[in-house]
């Protein structure tokens, strides 16, 4: 099979590099020097600079070339160039079976990723790869485990069989807007974890944020018409529990300064790389409310990265909530 991998960031990097392990892929960078510097150099050495490409994966920063003859596309952009990548595949009147791979909800529309693709493309043969997965991991063959959900249950199922590798495991599902919601949720509540575990709450605290946290998700994907069962699973359960504690995690690394007392700005800066619960955050926020959904944790992440409150002030906020039954 011919993949095209449309983003070198780190996660479609590992990605390509383990479908290259048994298909032609061709991965695109908008950035022409970065393109040149892999193709040279046979690693991307921005990003994952001891995972090196495997003969069959061709970096090139022509689009067209990138998805000539492609049989399947990867989007792999951040969710912040979803729509803009969208934008290509149709000004270009590409019209291939993909997959996208970002998390969360678009700033400002507070769409999931695939209301921005039907917004964009309509109705087409397509999919949401997602669940707890660092790249660096899968890029060095360790085990991963992966859900790719579509409303077209054959079409995930083909997808899972082929994109399979031996460390590389895949389950399919229909749950479109349930894979995306955990997805996108978990990051808001990685920030939460790493802002406990910053201020050297113990254990004990962050125990308390995952399991309370995994209520607010299932209440919000429930509510947005996910079903409650995938939120129990690898897209939901799953990758909060991977975000929220492993220290790859970008999300969580922005909670640890935020505790340190950061201002969001600078930590932003710093980073280098797209976190992105932050922007997650106000829109699930928004929607929450709007559901009539009660967040008390996601509401905490939104104050402390909005500078409402300090960490300290919120985790008072949090102990002090009126005591009822747990639900």
């Amino acid at each position: 099979m011919q993949i095209a991998v449309l983003g070198a960031g780190a996660w479609g990097t590992a990605l390509a590099i383990s479908f290259a392990g048994k298909h032609q892929v061709r991965m695109w960078a908008r950035d022409k020097a970065q393109a040149e510097a892999m193709a040279q150099e046979r690693c991307n050495s921005r990003y994952l600079r001891d995972c090196p490409f495997p003969d069959s994966l061709t970096p090139t920063s022509d689009f067209s070339a990138a998805v000539a003859g492609a049989d399947l596309i990867i989007v792999a952009a951040p969710l912040s160039g979803l729509r803009a990548t969208l934008e290509l595949l149709r000004d270009n009147a590409i019209d291939v079976p993909f997959l996208w791979v970002c998390k969360g909800l678009e700033k400002g529309t507070g769409m999931l990723p695939h209301q921005v693709v039907k917004a964009v493309l309509g109705e087409r043969k397509c999919g949401v790869l997602t669940g707890p997965s660092f790249a660096d991991e899968l890029a060095r063959n360790l085990p991963t485990l992966v859900t790719i959900a579509s409303s077209d249950a054959d079409f995930a199922l083909h997808c899972a069989e082929n994109l399979r590798s031996k460390y590389l495991r895949i389950y399919a599902s229909a749950d479109v807007v349930g894979a995306e919601i955990g997805g996108a949720v978990k990051n808001v509540l990685a920030i939460a974890t790493g802002i406990s575990d910053g201020m050297g709450l113990g254990l004990n605290a962050r125990a308390a944020l995952l399991t309370r946290g995994l209520v607010e998700v299932r209440r919000f994907g429930v509510a947005m018409g996910g079903k409650d069962s995938t939120f129990m699973g690898l897209s939901g359960m799953g990758d909060l529990i991977l975000t929220a504690t492993g220290d790859l995690s970008r999300n969580r690394r922005v909670g640890m300064l935020l505790a340190t007392g950061k201002p969001l700005e600078q930590i932003t800066r710093e980073l280098g790389h797209v976190a992105e619960g932050v922007p997650a955050a106000r829109e699930v926020q928004r929607r929450a409310k709007d559901l009539g959904i009660d967040v008390p944790i996601i509401d905490f992440v939104c104050s402390v990265l909005d500078g409402a409150i300090t960490p300290q002030e919120g985790v008072v906020l949090l102990m002090a909530r009126d005591i009822g039954f747990e639900t």
